[in-house]
């Protein structure tokens, strides 16, 4: 069975950086896209970031292209996101899920229970 566990959220002061994990289990892990989704208070979940199966290709949100990076292990079935220069609008509950291609829906649901990043000075 698919399991994805994410880690690494905290709490951090405005410019700060954090880098959370996603650990994958049950999934041949190269042959799809990964992605970053994130849900903040009184707002709906968003996309954050994708990669695409080799590591070679990623779409950012607006918002963060400068300041997230994300990345991807296909030997240790495990993918990443570097924030740096955090903000507070950053503040919100971090997921991981997978994709069929680089462009499609995202299929690990129901979602899992992600790592809560909070940045606040």
């Amino acid at each position: 069975q698919v399991q994805l566990v994410e880690s690494g959220g905290g709490l951090v002061q405005p410019g700060g950086s954090l880098r959370l994990s996603c650990e994958v289990f049950g999934l041949t892990f190269s042959r799809y896209a990964m992605s970053w989704y994130r849900q903040a208070p009184g707002k709906e979940r968003e996309l954050v970031a994708i990669i695409n199966r080799l590591g070679g290709v990623t779409n950012y949100e607006d918002s963060v292209k400068g300041r997230f990076t994300i990345s991807r292990d296909n030997t240790k079935n495990m993918s990443f996101l570097q924030m740096n220069s955090l903000k507070p609008e950053d503040t919100a509950m971090y997921y991981c899920n997978y994709h069929d291609g680089f462009n499609g829906s995202p299929r690990y649901f129901p979602w899992g229970q992600g790592t809560q990043v909070t940045v606040s000075s």
